[in-house]
């Protein structure tokens, strides 16, 4: 008996995510590799950013709400003094300013402020939809729209390496679902009032699951597909009760 059947292509499999690779490349690289047509991913990650990114793939796909809903780790730099349209490294500068004044205990109070509940407001470069039409394609244009904010969570923040020569921030984050890295670094920026932007990012875990376990790009593009199905964490292996079957 093949244990490896087409009906039992199911399981979620994380991917570590490599820099200009998205989250359609991931999903359309799986149906490719594993043959199936149903497969799906819980959340997207910035072109620029690496790290955790989870495909759903058969019976998996039902968790995608789920999984979803997760915590969320990061390791990010920011970078004080310039700010971005996009509020990270791939969007173009709009506003160059002197960080020559600035000491480290202002720039640790200010990530102190963004703690707990917090209001934030999406950037125009995001998925989000205004009136059917996603952002990102509105300021593609120049155009520029009002944003509504949300209620986000800071479940912890840390800053990791701190230097005020080059005007580098690195710090560790864990926060809830719909948040937006690149606005916290904006944010961060406005509240010193010399600006700042993303310049690298890196999401390490979703809920229970770490970037230590995933599967690399390279070595997804040249695995068997047997070897790819071995990689799938089953579904009741992470819920013994899957949504609908209850």
């Amino acid at each position: 008996m093949n244990a490896l059947r087409h009906e039992e292509t199911s399981g979620v499999l994380p991917i570590d995510k490599d820099p200009g690779f998205t989250s359609h490349n991931a999903v359309a690289l799986c149906r490719r590799v594993l043959t199936t047509r149903k497969v799906g991913h819980c959340g997207t990650l910035d072109p620029m950013a690496t790290g955790l990114l989870l495909v759903v793939v058969g019976k998996a796909t039902r968790l995608q709400d789920r999984l979803m809903g997760e915590d969320k780790e990061y390791t990010a730099t920011l970078q004080l003094g310039v700010e971005t349209n996009s509020y990270d490294a791939e969007g173009k500068v709009v506003a160059r300013r002197s960080i020559a004044g600035l000491g480290e205990a202002a720039v640790r109070d200010a990530f102190a402020r963004f703690s707990g509940v917090i209001e934030q407001t999406p950037p125009m470069y995001s998925a989000i939809k205004i009136n059917g039409v996603p952002c990102y394609k509105l300021a593609r244009k120049g155009v520029e729209v009002e944003r509504k904010t949300r209620q986000v969570h800071v479940i912890s923040c840390a800053i990791t390496r701190l230097d005020l020569t080059s005007g580098e921030v690195d710090f560790t984050l864990r926060c809830s679902k719909g948040f937006y890295v690149r606005s916290f670094a904006h944010d961060i920026g406005a509240l010193l009032g010399c600006g700042a932007h993303l310049t690298a990012l890196r999401r390490t875990r979703i809920g229970d699951f770490d970037v230590a376990q995933a599967i690399s790009v390279p070595e997804l593009k040249e695995a068997p597909r047997e070897q790819v199905i071995r990689r799938l964490i089953p579904v009741d292996r992470l819920f013994p009760t899957p949504p609908g079957e209850s």
